[in-house]
């Protein structure tokens, strides 16, 4: 759905650009007749992987973010880089975790922090997981994997101690998939 709102553009300008996101900045008309100027970060979109093996676990991430100067827990995630979004994930695994998987199952696509971000992440179940030994993680990815069962996981997101949203939402997701799929 592409609606308009009645929100009418007057003029737009670029603020800021970067290898990640751009930042743009447009003059707008309400339907109520006010101008306002509305800040907007572009972003290209991020792929999330919830890896699941034979036995029922989660591969999750411990990594260090600077943005809240904190070490957070979280799935596997990365950007698309002009890539579909399985292809993406499947690098993204890969090169983070070291494992590849067998199967892939879209969770959904969904708009992360809609008020300021025309950002999507989309989001996908792993399995059929295999070490390769090998990743190849960027010099920002400080991190140490972890396996969690999925009802631990889930556990987990539900009272916090899984504190990124996506991360949190994915293993939600999963999990329902899962049952569903069972049922």
């Amino acid at each position: 759905m592409n609606d308009d709102g009645g929100w009418v553009l007057r003029s737009t300008r670029k603020l800021f650009r970067s290898p990640w996101f751009d930042l743009r900045q447009d003059e707008l008309t309400l339907p109520t007749g006010e101008d306002i100027t509305y800040t907007v970060v572009e972003h290209p979109g991020y792929v999330m992987v919830v890896p699941l093996d034979a036995e029922g676990r989660v591969l999750l991430e411990r990594v260090y973010r600077w943005t809240v100067q904190d070490t957070v827990l979280e799935c596997p995630s990365g950007g698309l880089d002009g890539e579909d979004p399985e292809v993406a994930g499947r690098r993204e695994l890969l090169e983070e975790t070291g494992f590849t998987a067998a199967r892939w199952e879209p969770l959904g696509s969904y708009y992360g922090s809609n008020g300021i971000s025309n950002e999507r992440f989309h989001l996908f179940l792993a399995t059929g997981l295999t070490d390769t030994g090998h990743h190849a993680r960027e010099p920002t990815e400080q991190m140490e994997l972890e396996w969690h069962g999925l009802e631990q996981a889930v556990a987990m997101a539900v009272s916090g101690a899984v504190a990124d949203a996506p991360s949190a939402f994915g293993l939600l997701l999963a999990q329902r998939h899962l049952a569903r799929a069972g049922e």
